[in-house]
Protein backbone atom coordinates (compact mmCIF):
# COMPACT_ATOMS: atom_id res chain seq x y z
CA UNK A 1 0.00 0.00 0.00
CA UNK A 2 1.44 3.34 -0.67
CA UNK A 3 2.82 5.93 2.02
CA UNK A 4 2.36 9.87 1.37
CA UNK A 5 4.31 12.77 2.61
CA UNK A 6 3.90 16.48 1.91
CA UNK A 7 5.76 19.52 1.74
CA UNK A 8 4.31 22.29 2.26
CA UNK A 9 5.84 26.21 2.40
CA UNK A 10 5.57 29.05 4.87
CA UNK A 11 5.32 31.22 1.61
CA UNK A 12 5.50 31.14 -1.98
CA UNK A 13 8.88 30.27 -3.65
CA UNK A 14 10.38 28.91 -0.30
CA UNK A 15 11.73 26.05 -2.45
CA UNK A 16 9.09 23.25 -2.58
CA UNK A 17 9.22 22.14 -6.16
CA UNK A 18 12.96 21.77 -6.00
CA UNK A 19 12.83 20.02 -1.90
CA UNK A 20 10.43 17.62 -3.92
CA UNK A 21 12.97 17.13 -6.85
CA UNK A 22 15.68 16.31 -4.57
CA UNK A 23 13.53 13.87 -2.64
CA UNK A 24 12.32 12.20 -5.14
CA UNK A 25 16.09 11.37 -6.69
CA UNK A 26 16.88 10.89 -3.07
CA UNK A 27 14.02 7.81 -2.74
CA UNK A 28 15.10 6.90 -6.21
CA UNK A 29 18.40 6.49 -5.44
CA UNK A 30 17.00 4.15 -2.39
CA UNK A 31 15.45 1.81 -4.80
CA UNK A 32 11.98 3.97 -3.36
CA UNK A 33 9.33 3.08 -6.13
CA UNK A 34 8.09 7.22 -5.50
CA UNK A 35 5.69 9.61 -7.62
CA UNK A 36 5.10 12.91 -7.51
CA UNK A 37 1.98 14.95 -6.57
CA UNK A 38 0.98 18.49 -6.45
CA UNK A 39 -2.72 19.04 -6.17
CA UNK A 40 -2.58 22.49 -7.78
CA UNK A 41 -0.46 24.52 -9.56
CA UNK A 42 -0.43 28.16 -10.94
CA UNK A 43 2.07 28.12 -14.08
CA UNK A 44 2.38 29.29 -17.44
CA UNK A 45 5.28 26.70 -17.42
CA UNK A 46 3.88 23.75 -18.69
CA UNK A 47 5.14 20.07 -20.37
CA UNK A 48 3.07 17.72 -22.22
CA UNK A 49 2.56 14.15 -20.47
CA UNK A 50 2.49 10.93 -22.56
CA UNK A 51 -0.98 10.61 -21.58
CA UNK A 52 -2.05 13.73 -23.76
CA UNK A 53 -2.31 16.32 -21.75
CA UNK A 54 -0.50 19.27 -20.04
CA UNK A 55 0.73 19.78 -16.33
CA UNK A 56 2.67 21.68 -14.36
CA UNK A 57 6.63 22.20 -15.58
CA UNK A 58 7.78 20.90 -12.10
CA UNK A 59 6.12 18.04 -11.50
CA UNK A 60 7.49 17.02 -15.04
CA UNK A 61 10.87 17.45 -13.59
CA UNK A 62 9.91 15.83 -10.31
CA UNK A 63 8.59 12.81 -12.04
CA UNK A 64 12.06 12.70 -14.37
CA UNK A 65 13.37 12.72 -10.79
CA UNK A 66 11.84 9.69 -9.35
CA UNK A 67 12.53 7.75 -12.90
CA UNK A 68 9.01 7.96 -13.68
CA UNK A 69 7.43 8.94 -17.35
CA UNK A 70 5.17 12.48 -16.18
CA UNK A 71 1.10 11.33 -16.21
CA UNK A 72 -1.60 14.19 -15.54
CA UNK A 73 -2.59 12.56 -12.51
CA UNK A 74 0.49 14.22 -10.73
CA UNK A 75 -1.08 17.56 -11.48
CA UNK A 76 -4.69 17.63 -11.64
CA UNK A 77 -5.43 21.25 -11.36
CA UNK A 78 -3.28 23.58 -13.67
CA UNK A 79 -4.03 26.99 -13.63
CA UNK A 80 -2.66 29.47 -16.67
CA UNK A 81 -2.84 32.60 -15.61
CA UNK A 82 -4.11 35.12 -18.36
CA UNK A 83 -3.79 38.27 -16.76
CA UNK A 84 -4.35 40.20 -13.69
CA UNK A 85 -7.67 38.59 -12.44
CA UNK A 86 -8.64 35.44 -14.62
CA UNK A 87 -6.93 31.74 -15.20
CA UNK A 88 -7.12 29.10 -17.67
CA UNK A 89 -8.31 26.08 -15.62
CA UNK A 90 -6.62 22.82 -16.58
CA UNK A 91 -8.45 19.82 -14.92
CA UNK A 92 -6.35 16.38 -15.45
CA UNK A 93 -4.85 17.55 -18.06
CA UNK A 94 -7.31 19.19 -20.41
CA UNK A 95 -8.95 22.61 -20.33
CA UNK A 96 -11.97 23.21 -18.96
CA UNK A 97 -12.62 27.23 -19.28
CA UNK A 98 -11.60 30.39 -17.85
CA UNK A 99 -12.51 32.18 -14.23
CA UNK A 100 -11.65 34.63 -12.40
CA UNK A 101 -10.49 34.41 -8.82
CA UNK A 102 -13.49 34.87 -7.52
CA UNK A 103 -15.35 32.13 -9.89
CA UNK A 104 -11.94 29.95 -9.00
CA UNK A 105 -13.03 30.15 -5.10
CA UNK A 106 -16.70 28.89 -6.02
CA UNK A 107 -15.14 26.26 -8.39
CA UNK A 108 -12.37 24.83 -5.59
CA UNK A 109 -14.79 22.40 -3.69
CA UNK A 110 -16.40 20.17 -6.75
CA UNK A 111 -12.44 19.93 -7.95
CA UNK A 112 -11.62 18.59 -4.73
CA UNK A 113 -13.06 15.32 -6.32
CA UNK A 114 -10.77 15.23 -9.51
CA UNK A 115 -7.88 15.26 -7.73
CA UNK A 116 -8.53 13.02 -4.74
CA UNK A 117 -9.18 10.67 -7.73
CA UNK A 118 -6.08 11.37 -9.57
CA UNK A 119 -4.19 11.11 -5.84
CA UNK A 120 -5.93 7.36 -5.69
CA UNK A 121 -5.08 6.58 -9.39
CA UNK A 122 -1.72 7.63 -8.96
CA UNK A 123 -1.10 5.83 -5.82
CA UNK A 124 -1.80 2.43 -7.23
CA UNK A 125 1.46 2.34 -9.25
CA UNK A 126 3.95 4.22 -6.12
CA UNK A 127 5.15 2.13 -3.02
CA UNK A 128 5.20 6.58 -1.20
CA UNK A 129 4.28 9.91 -3.06
CA UNK A 130 5.86 12.95 -2.18
CA UNK A 131 2.79 15.77 -2.29
CA UNK A 132 3.59 19.50 -2.77
CA UNK A 133 1.97 22.46 -1.23
CA UNK A 134 1.03 25.60 -3.17
CA UNK A 135 1.87 28.80 -1.87
CA UNK A 136 1.19 28.48 2.24
CA UNK A 137 -1.42 26.98 4.14
CA UNK A 138 -1.01 30.66 6.23
CA UNK A 139 -3.59 32.29 3.58
CA UNK A 140 -6.39 31.26 5.93
CA UNK A 141 -8.24 33.83 3.72
CA UNK A 142 -8.49 31.27 1.02
CA UNK A 143 -8.91 28.11 3.66
CA UNK A 144 -12.34 27.74 2.90
CA UNK A 145 -12.72 25.00 0.35
CA UNK A 146 -9.10 24.12 -0.43
CA UNK A 147 -7.43 22.04 -2.06
CA UNK A 148 -3.80 22.66 -2.55
CA UNK A 149 -2.76 22.62 1.17
CA UNK A 150 -4.34 21.67 4.19
CA UNK A 151 -7.69 20.92 2.46
CA UNK A 152 -5.83 18.68 0.57
CA UNK A 153 -3.81 17.36 3.58
CA UNK A 154 -6.34 16.60 5.65
CA UNK A 155 -8.92 15.03 2.78
CA UNK A 156 -6.20 12.49 2.26
CA UNK A 157 -5.11 12.01 5.74
CA UNK A 158 -1.52 13.22 4.54
CA UNK A 159 1.40 14.51 7.26
CA UNK A 160 2.59 17.55 6.47
CA UNK A 161 6.49 19.04 7.04
CA UNK A 162 6.45 22.90 6.89
CA UNK A 163 9.08 24.60 4.83
CA UNK A 164 10.63 27.99 5.73
CA UNK A 165 12.80 30.46 3.49
CA UNK A 166 15.59 32.17 5.52
CA UNK A 167 17.22 34.03 2.55
CA UNK A 168 14.05 36.06 2.72
CA UNK A 169 14.53 37.24 6.55
CA UNK A 170 11.74 36.07 9.19
CA UNK A 171 12.27 32.63 8.73
CA UNK A 172 11.13 32.02 12.93
CA UNK A 173 8.02 34.70 12.32
CA UNK A 174 7.54 32.19 8.94
CA UNK A 175 6.74 29.12 10.99
CA UNK A 176 6.07 30.02 14.22
CA UNK A 177 3.80 32.46 12.77
CA UNK A 178 1.95 29.39 10.86
CA UNK A 179 1.63 28.06 13.33
CA UNK A 180 -0.43 30.54 15.39
CA UNK A 181 -2.86 31.56 12.26
CA UNK A 182 -3.82 27.90 11.84
CA UNK A 183 -6.77 25.99 12.65
CA UNK A 184 -5.83 23.92 15.44
CA UNK A 185 -6.88 20.68 13.15
CA UNK A 186 -4.78 21.78 10.65
CA UNK A 187 -1.59 22.39 12.47
CA UNK A 188 -1.74 18.90 13.97
CA UNK A 189 -1.11 17.64 10.35
CA UNK A 190 1.93 19.36 10.89
CA UNK A 191 4.57 16.70 11.81
CA UNK A 192 8.08 18.77 11.60
CA UNK A 193 9.68 21.86 10.09
CA UNK A 194 12.89 22.41 7.76
CA UNK A 195 14.07 25.76 6.89
CA UNK A 196 15.84 26.24 3.31
CA UNK A 197 18.03 28.82 1.16
CA UNK A 198 20.89 29.22 3.90
CA UNK A 199 24.03 31.13 3.19
CA UNK A 200 26.93 31.08 5.84
CA UNK A 201 27.52 29.12 8.73
CA UNK A 202 24.57 26.60 9.70
CA UNK A 203 25.50 26.46 12.82
CA UNK A 204 24.88 29.95 13.56
CA UNK A 205 21.35 29.48 13.63
CA UNK A 206 21.42 26.72 15.56
CA UNK A 207 19.60 28.83 18.66
CA UNK A 208 16.65 30.11 15.98
CA UNK A 209 16.17 26.33 15.09
CA UNK A 210 15.60 25.49 18.76
CA UNK A 211 13.52 28.53 19.28
CA UNK A 212 11.23 26.91 16.40
CA UNK A 213 10.81 23.59 18.22
CA UNK A 214 9.97 25.09 21.25
CA UNK A 215 7.31 27.53 19.96
CA UNK A 216 5.58 25.14 17.63
CA UNK A 217 6.68 21.76 19.47
CA UNK A 218 7.64 20.02 15.85
CA UNK A 219 11.08 18.83 15.54
CA UNK A 220 13.30 20.30 13.06
CA UNK A 221 14.39 17.98 10.21
CA UNK A 222 17.37 20.03 9.17
CA UNK A 223 18.43 23.68 8.10
CA UNK A 224 19.43 23.34 3.87
CA UNK A 225 21.99 25.57 2.22
CA UNK A 226 21.92 27.41 -0.70
CA UNK A 227 21.77 24.80 -3.55
CA UNK A 228 24.18 26.47 -6.18
CA UNK A 229 23.18 24.51 -8.81
CA UNK A 230 19.49 25.21 -8.98
CA UNK A 231 19.89 27.43 -12.60
CA UNK A 232 21.25 24.19 -14.33
CA UNK A 233 17.35 22.88 -13.51
CA UNK A 234 14.15 23.91 -15.85
CA UNK A 235 12.52 26.81 -14.02
CA UNK A 236 8.96 26.72 -12.75
CA UNK A 237 8.39 30.51 -11.74
CA UNK A 238 9.42 33.45 -14.06
CA UNK A 239 11.00 35.17 -11.23
CA UNK A 240 13.51 32.39 -11.30
CA UNK A 241 14.33 33.60 -15.08
CA UNK A 242 17.94 35.01 -15.04
CA UNK A 243 20.26 36.03 -17.84
CA UNK A 244 23.20 33.61 -17.76
CA UNK A 245 27.21 35.15 -18.78
CA UNK A 246 28.84 32.70 -21.04
CA UNK A 247 31.00 33.13 -24.06
CA UNK A 248 30.47 35.29 -26.95
CA UNK A 249 27.54 34.20 -29.00
CA UNK A 250 24.95 36.41 -27.31
CA UNK A 251 21.38 35.49 -27.61
CA UNK A 252 18.74 38.06 -26.49
CA UNK A 253 15.22 37.35 -25.36
CA UNK A 254 12.69 39.86 -24.27
CA UNK A 255 11.07 39.21 -21.04
CA UNK A 256 7.41 39.26 -22.18
CA UNK A 257 4.95 39.73 -19.31
CA UNK A 258 3.18 36.26 -20.05
CA UNK A 259 5.90 34.90 -21.00
CA UNK A 260 5.40 31.38 -21.18
CA UNK A 261 7.16 28.01 -21.45
CA UNK A 262 10.26 29.29 -20.79
CA UNK A 263 12.03 26.42 -20.01
CA UNK A 264 13.16 26.33 -23.84
CA UNK A 265 15.85 28.98 -22.70
CA UNK A 266 17.98 26.60 -19.64
CA UNK A 267 20.03 25.33 -22.18
CA UNK A 268 21.49 27.41 -23.75
CA UNK A 269 21.78 29.31 -20.53
CA UNK A 270 23.78 25.90 -19.51
CA UNK A 271 26.13 26.29 -22.95
CA UNK A 272 29.33 27.79 -22.01
CA UNK A 273 29.82 29.53 -25.62
CA UNK A 274 26.27 31.19 -24.81
CA UNK A 275 25.60 34.51 -23.24
CA UNK A 276 21.80 34.71 -22.59
CA UNK A 277 20.38 38.12 -22.04
CA UNK A 278 17.23 38.40 -20.49
CA UNK A 279 15.91 41.60 -21.30
CA UNK A 280 12.89 43.57 -18.94
CA UNK A 281 11.05 45.73 -19.78
CA UNK A 282 12.35 49.24 -19.86
CA UNK A 283 15.66 48.29 -22.07
CA UNK A 284 16.32 48.28 -25.20
CA UNK A 285 16.92 45.04 -27.13
CA UNK A 286 20.94 44.76 -27.55
CA UNK A 287 22.60 46.13 -31.13
CA UNK A 288 25.02 43.67 -30.61
CA UNK A 289 22.63 40.21 -29.99
CA UNK A 290 23.58 37.71 -32.43
CA UNK A 291 19.94 36.27 -32.10
CA UNK A 292 16.68 38.07 -30.77
CA UNK A 293 14.80 34.57 -29.37
CA UNK A 294 10.92 35.43 -28.93
CA UNK A 295 9.50 33.04 -25.86
CA UNK A 296 6.27 31.42 -25.69
CA UNK A 297 3.41 33.76 -24.30
CA UNK A 298 -0.32 32.96 -22.61
CA UNK A 299 -1.25 35.75 -24.21
CA UNK A 300 -0.04 36.21 -27.21
CA UNK A 301 -1.63 39.68 -28.29
CA UNK A 302 -1.71 41.26 -25.12
CA UNK A 303 2.52 40.28 -24.96
CA UNK A 304 2.16 41.96 -28.67
CA UNK A 305 0.92 45.07 -27.23
CA UNK A 306 3.57 45.31 -24.82
CA UNK A 307 6.26 44.15 -27.05
CA UNK A 308 5.61 47.43 -28.71
CA UNK A 309 5.21 49.86 -25.99
CA UNK A 310 8.79 48.84 -24.99
CA UNK A 311 9.78 50.03 -28.25
CA UNK A 312 10.92 46.47 -28.80
CA UNK A 313 9.26 46.09 -32.49
CA UNK A 314 11.67 49.02 -33.59
CA UNK A 315 14.68 47.56 -31.80
CA UNK A 316 13.70 44.13 -34.08
CA UNK A 317 13.44 45.58 -37.27
CA UNK A 318 16.81 47.45 -36.88
CA UNK A 319 18.26 44.07 -35.77
CA UNK A 320 16.82 42.38 -38.58
CA UNK A 321 18.18 45.18 -41.31
CA UNK A 322 21.28 44.40 -39.86
CA UNK A 323 20.87 40.77 -40.93
CA UNK A 324 20.81 39.85 -37.28
CA UNK A 325 18.86 36.33 -36.75
CA UNK A 326 15.56 35.90 -35.25
CA UNK A 327 13.84 33.07 -33.57
CA UNK A 328 10.29 33.02 -32.56
CA UNK A 329 8.73 29.93 -30.78
CA UNK A 330 5.08 29.33 -30.35
CA UNK A 331 3.06 32.90 -29.51
CA UNK A 332 6.79 34.61 -30.53
CA UNK A 333 6.02 32.70 -33.73
CA UNK A 334 2.79 34.13 -33.92
CA UNK A 335 4.11 37.57 -33.11
CA UNK A 336 6.32 37.75 -36.29
CA UNK A 337 3.66 37.11 -38.43
CA UNK A 338 1.86 39.78 -40.63
CA UNK A 339 -1.24 39.25 -38.68
CA UNK A 340 -3.33 37.59 -35.21
CA UNK A 341 -6.79 36.81 -35.90
CA UNK A 342 -8.83 36.16 -32.88
CA UNK A 343 -12.35 35.75 -33.95
CA UNK A 344 -13.88 34.02 -31.85
CA UNK A 345 -12.89 36.74 -28.79
CA UNK A 346 -10.08 33.57 -26.81
CA UNK A 347 -7.82 36.48 -25.71
CA UNK A 348 -10.02 39.40 -25.03
CA UNK A 349 -13.00 40.97 -27.94
CA UNK A 350 -12.96 39.53 -31.05
CA UNK A 351 -11.15 40.96 -33.74
CA UNK A 352 -7.87 41.00 -35.69
CA UNK A 353 -4.14 42.84 -34.65
CA UNK A 354 -1.11 43.24 -36.89
CA UNK A 355 1.80 41.31 -35.90
CA UNK A 356 5.56 42.82 -36.60
CA UNK A 357 5.85 41.13 -39.48
CA UNK A 358 8.83 39.43 -40.21
CA UNK A 359 7.31 36.41 -41.53
CA UNK A 360 4.69 36.54 -44.17
CA UNK A 361 2.13 34.04 -42.39
CA UNK A 362 -1.22 34.68 -40.56
CA UNK A 363 -2.41 33.00 -37.41
CA UNK A 364 -5.84 32.36 -36.41
CA UNK A 365 -6.24 31.66 -32.57
CA UNK A 366 -8.73 28.70 -32.49
CA UNK A 367 -10.83 27.33 -29.16
CA UNK A 368 -9.02 23.53 -29.45
CA UNK A 369 -5.30 23.66 -27.58
CA UNK A 370 -2.94 21.79 -29.72
CA UNK A 371 -1.19 19.29 -27.74
CA UNK A 372 1.17 16.58 -28.32
CA UNK A 373 4.88 15.10 -28.35
CA UNK A 374 6.57 15.54 -31.32
CA UNK A 375 9.29 13.91 -33.00
CA UNK A 376 10.58 16.12 -36.04
CA UNK A 377 13.88 16.49 -37.86
CA UNK A 378 15.79 19.65 -38.50
CA UNK A 379 16.24 20.44 -42.19
CA UNK A 380 19.15 21.97 -42.91
CA UNK A 381 21.62 19.71 -40.32
CA UNK A 382 19.17 16.62 -40.66
CA UNK A 383 19.57 16.39 -37.27
CA UNK A 384 16.49 14.53 -35.10
CA UNK A 385 14.33 16.53 -32.76
CA UNK A 386 11.86 15.70 -30.17
CA UNK A 387 9.77 18.17 -28.69
CA UNK A 388 5.99 19.24 -27.55
CA UNK A 389 3.63 21.30 -28.77
CA UNK A 390 1.20 22.98 -26.77
CA UNK A 391 -0.67 26.23 -28.47
CA UNK A 392 -3.93 27.74 -29.76
CA UNK A 393 -4.25 28.86 -33.31
CA UNK A 394 -3.29 28.01 -36.83
CA UNK A 395 -0.33 29.69 -38.93
CA UNK A 396 -0.03 29.68 -42.59
CA UNK A 397 1.04 31.91 -45.55
CA UNK A 398 4.01 31.75 -48.08
CA UNK A 399 6.76 31.03 -45.49
CA UNK A 400 5.49 28.37 -44.25
CA UNK A 401 6.61 26.45 -47.40
CA UNK A 402 10.52 26.89 -45.73
CA UNK A 403 9.76 25.62 -42.55
CA UNK A 404 12.57 24.70 -41.73
CA UNK A 405 11.78 21.48 -39.97
CA UNK A 406 9.89 18.27 -40.64
CA UNK A 407 7.33 16.56 -39.22
CA UNK A 408 6.46 13.14 -41.09
CA UNK A 409 5.57 14.10 -44.67
CA UNK A 410 4.99 18.27 -43.58
CA UNK A 411 6.82 20.99 -43.14
CA UNK A 412 6.72 22.90 -39.56
CA UNK A 413 7.26 26.52 -38.24
CA UNK A 414 7.91 29.30 -41.06
CA UNK A 415 11.18 30.95 -42.57
CA UNK A 416 11.67 34.31 -44.12
CA UNK A 417 13.47 33.98 -47.75
CA UNK A 418 16.72 35.08 -46.55
CA UNK A 419 16.68 31.99 -43.60
CA UNK A 420 17.40 34.59 -40.55
CA UNK A 421 13.91 34.89 -38.89
CA UNK A 422 12.37 31.47 -38.30
CA UNK A 423 9.43 30.83 -36.30
CA UNK A 424 8.23 27.32 -34.70
CA UNK A 425 5.62 25.66 -32.34
CA UNK A 426 7.74 22.89 -31.42
CA UNK A 427 8.73 23.40 -27.63
CA UNK A 428 12.22 21.65 -26.00
CA UNK A 429 14.12 21.77 -29.61
CA UNK A 430 16.86 23.66 -27.67
CA UNK A 431 17.50 20.15 -25.15
CA UNK A 432 17.96 17.97 -27.75
CA UNK A 433 22.15 18.41 -28.31
CA UNK A 434 22.49 17.63 -31.98
CA UNK A 435 20.22 20.33 -33.19
CA UNK A 436 21.49 22.82 -30.48
CA UNK A 437 24.82 22.08 -31.43
CA UNK A 438 23.75 22.10 -35.08
CA UNK A 439 21.63 25.58 -34.35
CA UNK A 440 24.47 27.67 -32.84
CA UNK A 441 27.01 26.17 -35.08
CA UNK A 442 25.22 29.01 -37.56
CA UNK A 443 25.66 31.56 -34.89
CA UNK A 444 29.58 30.67 -34.65
CA UNK A 445 29.33 28.98 -31.44
CA UNK A 446 30.51 25.94 -30.52
CA UNK A 447 27.92 23.26 -28.40
CA UNK A 448 29.96 21.19 -25.67
CA UNK A 449 27.01 20.20 -23.12
CA UNK A 450 25.00 17.37 -23.05
CA UNK A 451 21.77 18.56 -21.62
CA UNK A 452 20.32 15.80 -20.61
CA UNK A 453 23.39 14.33 -18.56
CA UNK A 454 23.77 17.70 -16.74
CA UNK A 455 20.20 17.64 -15.70
CA UNK A 456 20.20 14.29 -14.16
CA UNK A 457 23.55 15.27 -12.49
CA UNK A 458 22.17 17.85 -11.09
CA UNK A 459 19.09 16.37 -9.52
CA UNK A 460 21.74 13.69 -8.12
CA UNK A 461 23.85 16.37 -6.64
CA UNK A 462 20.64 17.89 -5.54
CA UNK A 463 20.03 14.76 -3.36
CA UNK A 464 22.70 14.31 -2.15
CA UNK A 465 22.83 17.71 -0.69
CA UNK A 466 19.64 17.32 0.62
CA UNK A 467 21.05 13.66 2.27
CA UNK A 468 23.58 15.73 3.68
CA UNK A 469 21.36 18.84 4.87
CA UNK A 470 17.69 17.14 6.20
CA UNK A 471 17.40 13.94 8.01
CA UNK A 472 16.05 12.02 5.14
CA UNK A 473 14.77 8.77 7.08
CA UNK A 474 13.31 10.78 9.66
CA UNK A 475 11.16 12.58 6.96
CA UNK A 476 10.19 9.27 5.12
CA UNK A 477 9.74 7.28 8.61
CA UNK A 478 6.76 10.34 8.58
CA UNK A 479 5.30 9.16 5.85
CA UNK A 480 1.97 7.27 6.04
CA UNK A 481 -0.94 5.54 4.34
CA UNK A 482 -3.63 8.08 3.07
CA UNK A 483 -7.19 7.44 2.92
CA UNK A 484 -9.06 8.19 0.26
CA UNK A 485 -12.77 9.55 1.04
CA UNK A 486 -15.51 9.31 -1.63
CA UNK A 487 -16.05 11.97 -4.01
CA UNK A 488 -19.18 13.19 -2.06
CA UNK A 489 -16.89 13.56 0.84
CA UNK A 490 -14.04 15.67 0.34
CA UNK A 491 -15.07 19.18 1.05
CA UNK A 492 -12.85 19.88 4.24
Amino acid sequence: MTHAIMIQGAGSNVGKSLLVAGLARACLRRGINVAPFKPQNMSNNAAVTGDGGEIGRAQALQARAAGCTPLTDMNPVLLKPEGAHGAQVIVQGHPVGRLGASGYTQEKPRLMGAVLDSFARLGRGADLIIVEGAGSPAEINLRAGDIANMGFARAADVPVILVGDIDRGGVIAQIVGTQAVLDPDDAAMIRGFAVNKFRGEIALFSDGEHAIAARTGWPSLGVVPWFEHAWRLPPEDVQDLASSRGGACHIAVPQLGRIANFDDLTPLAGEPGVTLDIVPPGRPLPADADLILLAGSKSTIADLEDFRANGWDIDLAAHVRRRGGVLGVCGGYQMLGRRIADPDGIEGPPGAVEGLGHLDVETVLQPRKRLGLTEARHEPSGTPVRGYEIHLGETAGPDCERGWLRVGDRREGAQSPDGRVQGTYLHGLFAEDAFRAAYLAELGAVSDLLYDDAVDATLDALARHLEMYLDVDRLLSLASEPVIPPKDQSKS
